[in-house]
This record gives C-alpha cells, structure tokens and sequence, in this order.
C-alpha cells in the first residue's frame, strides 16, 4: 500500500467526541492513522472510515502496557495524538483510581514509549480547567498564569503536562501540550454533557432550563477547530511547538453560563430558564488564546452562535435521534445547569 505522505500517526481516543472528527481530517488530509480506543462507548464513529485503507483500528485499552507497546512494535509512527481519558470532572470524580490509572499512569507509559520508539511529535489534549479560578475577575488568563486545578481530572492534567513539559528539547522528539476549551457541537460520537450542547438540546426540546451560578466565565470552542489546532502543531516547524504549549479557542468566545442561554434564546425565544445563583463557583476563568492566533496563525472556524444553530437544527430535524440516551453522555444523565 503506498500511502500519499507515508505518515503514521497514532491517535489514542480516536472513536471518541473529538478523535472520531480528528481521525477523519487525518485521513483526508493523506496521513495514515492508527487508532488506539477500548470503545467504551462503542465503535459506530468509526464505521464510515472502516474501510479506508489508510486507516488501522486497535481496540486495545491504554492502561493495558504490553498491548499498547505491541502497537507500537508495530509501525513506524511520526507522531502520537493523546486524546484517551476518563473526561471530566464528574467521570472522575465517580471512579478516581481509574481515573488515575488511565489519565496519569498510562500516559507516562505512552510517552516513554514514544520516545522509546523514536515517534517525532507528541501532542496532548489538555484543557483549560487547569486555570482554575482567576485572581482578576476583569482579565484573562493565558499559557503563562499559574495553574490552579481544583478537580482530579485537572489535576491529573497539569501532573501529565508537568512531565512532558520538562523532558529535554532534542531534535528528535517535539512534545506539545494543548489546553483546549470548553467543547461543544456535533460529532460522530456525540455528547450532550457539555454546556453548550446541554443548554441547547434541553430548550430545543421544549424543557425549562435550570441554570447554576449563571455568572461564572468559560471558554468553548467547536469541536472540529480542536482538530484543526492539532492538524496546525503536527505541520509547524519544530522550534514553534517543541516543548510548547497552547490553549485552544479564541478570545472572544469567553461566555458566562447567563450569556449563553442569551445566545440559545435568540434562536429558541420563549424558552423557559430558571437561574439558581451561587456565590461561590471553583472554576471561574476567561481565557486569552492570543497565543496560538500570533505564533501558529490558528483561526477558529465556528463561533458558538453557529454552534447553537447546528445542535438545535439536528435535534428538531431528528438527525440525533433520543438525544436522552445514556450513549451521549460520559456519566449518568443528569439534568442541565
């Protein structure tokens, strides 16, 4: 098989809500993808890749050490794309040792395997949530405020990011960190535990929307400009990303959960929404992405209005068909807020 740039990359989590998007423009963009996922939450974001010959899929489980590194023994891999993890604050809350087996542990296997097997770049999906709370309520933070994780799944993060950020710069491994935005919109693997997207779908079913602590800021991005950004560091020079890092969207989609709902009722008016204040919310942060428009030249290709346009049409028009299923959703389905 003669592959049009004879590039192998290695996406951990590709059928998942971002990967199964990635895996997609890697493909047609003429790299050869090797998809690691333990699928579970099912392989059918995958199935209308299944039978391109560019494409190889490993169900195989990252915590599982020997079977990750016989992928890896398998192909000559230019680079890894780490998207695998237990998401979100509630996932890991409801089982931390996994948690942490899977976001830490693995992840350190993954990356001494990676430079074991000589692969060029290693990117890794991050998220903003590492910024915590903001010490000025009037600014933004950016790559170079401090940390401040206030959940296991971020911590687990900035403990990861702490470890590939302080391996040596040499000219045969570039490790880039991404700390992405809040995500939303649709995706082979949909979800609908996510703000925008909850927001969205609870009112374009007609439900009155409960809304908590409506005043507390954070950034989304649309989920396929997430790929883009990783599609933006696999083909920039060296020197611009080795060792870096990034956050993920654009300034001025910083929204707080009272500017969203403005948003979803411009498109949905006569929507019922309940605010229930809070004083006190951990996470709390607008988030500068200067950074990655200055130096990478990345544009997002989405704002959330649009985004909000694309949820509410495909769940009235039934293309998501039961957007209630548990499938949509990383932990028991809950109600919005």
């Amino acid at each position: 098989m003669i592959y049009k740039n004879n590039k192998a990359i290695l996406v951990t989590g590709g059928a998942g809500y971002v990967g199964s998007i990635l895996v997609r423009k890697l493909l047609q963009n003429g790299y050869r993808v090797i998809c690691v996922d333990k699928l579970t939450y099912g392989g059918t974001s995958l199935v209308d890749v299944w039978s391109d010959p560019n494409f190889t899929l490993h169900k195989v489980d990252i915590t599982h050490f020997k079977e990750v590194d016989d992928v890896f023994n398998r192909y000559d891999l230019f680079a890894v794309v780490h998207l695998a993890a237990i998401v979100g604050d509630p996932a890991c809350k409801m089982e931390p040792e996994l948690a942490t087996r899977t976001n830490r542990d693995a992840s350190i296997h993954l990356l001494e395997t990676a430079k074991r097997s000589k692969v060029g770049k290693f990117v890794f999906a991050s998220t903003c949530s590492n910024y915590g709370k903001m010490k000025d309520p009037d600014g933004y933070v950016d790559e170079s405020s401090p940390l401040n994780p206030i959940s296991l799944y971020a911590e687990l993060k900035v403990d990861f990011e702490r470890i590939l950020l302080s391996q040596r710069k040499t000219d045969s491994f570039c490790p880039t960190v991404l700390r992405f935005a809040t995500v939303y919109g649709i995706s082979p693997r949909m979800r609908f535990d996510l703000t925008v997207n909850e927001f969205t779908k609870e009112l374009a079913l007609g439900r009155e929307l409960l809304v908590f602590g409506e005043q507390f800021w954070r950034p989304y991005c649309y989920v396929t400009d997430l790929s883009y950004a990783i599609m933006t560091v696999l083909s920039s020079p060296e020197d611009k990303v080795a060792c870096n890092v990034f956050n993920v969207g654009d300034t001025t989609q910083n929204f707080t959960k009272k500017m969203l709902v403005d948003e979803v009722l411009k498109q949905i008016p006569d929507s019922k929404v309940k605010y229930v204040h809070r004083d006190e919310d951990p996470r709390d942060y607008r988030v500068s992405f200067e950074k990655i428009k200055n130096e990478l030249d990345f544009n997002i290709s989405r704002t959330v209005p649009g985004g909000i346009r694309e949820i509410s049409t495909s769940i009235r028009m039934g293309i998501v068909e039961h957007p209630d299923d548990q499938r949509y959703y990383n932990t028991p389905v809950t109600r919005a807020g």
